[in-house]
């Protein structure tokens, strides 16, 4: 079905002979994305199909098929470029994507972006079914200023990645009744959305990068424990980071934005206490200029963290007491 330049059309193996399927299939991809290389593990009777939306802009193919291996190599690259990018998103099965030195596991909810500028290699199980949008490089370069693959990990379960996953599906069931200019217009907002999630949520999770990301967020919490209004969620828009990706840095060290705010703004206590130059000021007082919301907030936390009470730590010997103690 044609509407203007709105094509919306289906295929699938079993329109062709057994010995065909393979074949055509390879062809079919091919035609709706670029020149990769395939390797079935059964060849006698494979069966796929696809259910495509384009416009000269966009394009939305649903897909499932057997177990396949999708390649595309370095000459295919250079021979036949192609510098778009591709959304992918599993609906059902798993598909392992490799690029760039990056391996990527995807399952249902679970999205990511990749370009067909940079090799890879893509193997998916016989249970799957995905979503892939072929996105123009102008559309994601110009937004994250850049150009560079980016084999990323996308969470569509919640907040602006489940608003991403509800848009793709929603365009491919309202595939009918959809004109040229609607699937456009819905696939720039897509994109639009899609960029923002892949800015705040851009990273990797090797554990080197991780403890760059801990360390930075460490030197910051104690750098402004005793802002009352800090949080996690204000802790990473200030470093430019999304809150999930300080939350992953942290948990790799085995704590949480909370805990390690409230961590900080307890030493900041303790040494308070301990040096002559805070000695006018009462428990209340260095309470909330230390963070704390009130004295009791400060006293419960503070005998949990190290034994005693602030007014027994300000007059006892440092030595006497214990800081190893953990909540």
């Amino acid at each position: 079905m044609a509407l203007g330049t709105y094509v919306v059309d289906s295929w699938t193996t079993r329109d062709v002979a057994s010995r065909e399927r393979t074949d055509l299939w390879a062809e079919r991809v091919t035609s709706y994305q670029s020149r990769m290389s395939y390797r079935y593990p059964h060849t006698d009777d494979f069966h796929a199909g696809t259910i495509r939306q384009c416009t000269d802009t966009y394009q939305l193919v649903q897909w499932w098929s057997d177990t396949i291996k999708y390649t595309r190599t370095a000459g295919q690259v250079r021979h036949e470029p192609d510098e778009d990018y591709r959304l992918l998103l599993p609906v059902a099965g798993e598909l392992v994507l490799r690029q760039d030195d990056q391996e990527l596991r995807l399952g249902p909810e679970a999205g990511c972006l990749l370009t067909f500028a940079a090799p890879f290699e893509i193997l998916q199980d016989d249970s799957m079914r995905a979503f892939i949008m072929s996105i123009p490089a102008q559309e994601v370069n110009g937004r994250l200023n850049r150009s560079s693959p980016l084999a990323t990990g996308l969470d569509l379960t919640s907040g602006l990645g489940r608003v991403v996953g509800g848009m793709l599906t929603g365009l491919h069931e309202e595939r009918d009744t959809l004109t040229s200019d609607q699937f456009d217009a819905v696939s720039d907002r897509l994109v639009e959305l899609l960029c923002m999630l892949v800015a705040g949520d851009d990273r990797t999770t090797a554990p080197g990068h991780l403890a760059e990301v801990e360390t930075v967020v460490r030197r910051y919490i104690r750098e402004h424990a005793a802002d009352p209004g800090m949080t996690g969620a204000s802790m990473a828009q200030a470093l430019g980071w999304s809150l999930r990706q300080v939350q992953l840095a942290l948990q790799h060290a085995g704590t949480t934005p909370r805990e390690l705010i409230r961590e900080e703004r307890l030493r900041l206590v303790r040494d308070r206490l301990r040096a002559p130059a805070y000695r006018h000021m009462t428990i209340t007082e260095l309470a909330y200029a230390s963070g704390f919301s009130s004295s009791s907030a400060l006293s419960t936390a503070f005998r949990q963290r190290f034994g005693v009470c602030p007014r027994e730590m300000r007059h006892a010997d440092p030595r006497s007491v214990s800081e190893t103690r953990r909540s």
